[in-house]
């Protein structure tokens, strides 16, 4: 895919993150520079200590870096406000997290509404949006169910629904089958693969050599910088349909 001629989707220019512990100042980013494009399904790898879940932070708005500059679909990032960065999570990422980040006492629809409600939807058009996400990810007929009355697969399916329903830029999803069997994860990557296909931007990161190479481009980091940054001609689930 050549993408070279489109405006980027996340941009980071020379990007650093430094962390003071005690006396001694931790590189946790050194340097990256990297664009990613509409379109795209990238898993970003690396061992513990290599920089990704700082890198994740940064791309989703959860922290700043220290130097360096990012911007978000022509957004610029670093100079924002709390408010503003939180306004910026909401309206153009989508989260998904190992451990699902459920609210076990409300069912399905009232979890998948909650960034619905951030956004200031009227309560008929949040439950028609958030009954559409369930139905798209295979779930329309677990809307009343809650959590803890559901596999670990659909929990996570649900939580996919959640990071759908406004929908955003960017799908982030942090070890999304880190909690799950495999066969359960292979399930939800082929939901990813769906996701894709339908013109979503994904990001996956990931330890999992495995999970990584369902994605269309692998990024490596080693020691806060990019070690290497591949396509994938051939993903593992290509042509595979999301299971319902």
């Amino acid at each position: 895919m050549e993408v070279s001629s489109r405006r980027s989707l996340i941009a980071l220019r020379d990007v650093t993150k430094f962390y003071q512990m005690g006396s001694q100042e931790v590189r946790a980013l050194n340097g990256v520079s990297v664009d990613i494009y509409p379109n795209e399904y990238v898993a970003v790898m690396g061992p513990s200590g290599s920089g990704k879940s700082t890198m994740m932070n940064i791309i989703g708005c959860l922290d700043t870096p220290t130097g360096g500059t990012y911007t978000l679909n022509g957004q610029s990032v670093g100079a924002m406000t709390d408010d503003e960065l939180a306004a910026i999570r909401n309206r153009e990422i989508g989260f998904v997290f190992q451990t699902f980040n459920l609210l076990p006492r409300v069912n399905c629809l009232q979890n998948v509404e909650l960034p619905l409600i951030y956004s200031g939807k009227s309560r008929s058009l949040r439950r028609e949006l958030a009954a559409e996400a369930l139905s798209s990810v295979g779930l329309g007929d677990r809307m009343d169910h809650k959590p803890n009355e559901l596999s670990g697969g659909q929990r996570q399916r649900v939580a996919v629904a959640r990071a759908l329903v406004n929908k955003p830029s960017l799908i982030l999803a942090d070890e999304p089958t880190g909690n799950l069997d495999t066969k359960t994860g292979e399930e939800i990557m082929r939901l990813f693969e769906s996701l894709y296909r339908k013109g979503n931007t994904l990001l996956v990161v990931t330890h999992e050599d495995e999970i990584a190479q369902h994605a269309r481009r692998i990024i490596r980091l080693r020691d806060g910088v990019i070690e290497s940054d591949v396509r994938v001609e051939s993903p593992t689930l290509a042509g595979l349909e999301v299971p319902v």
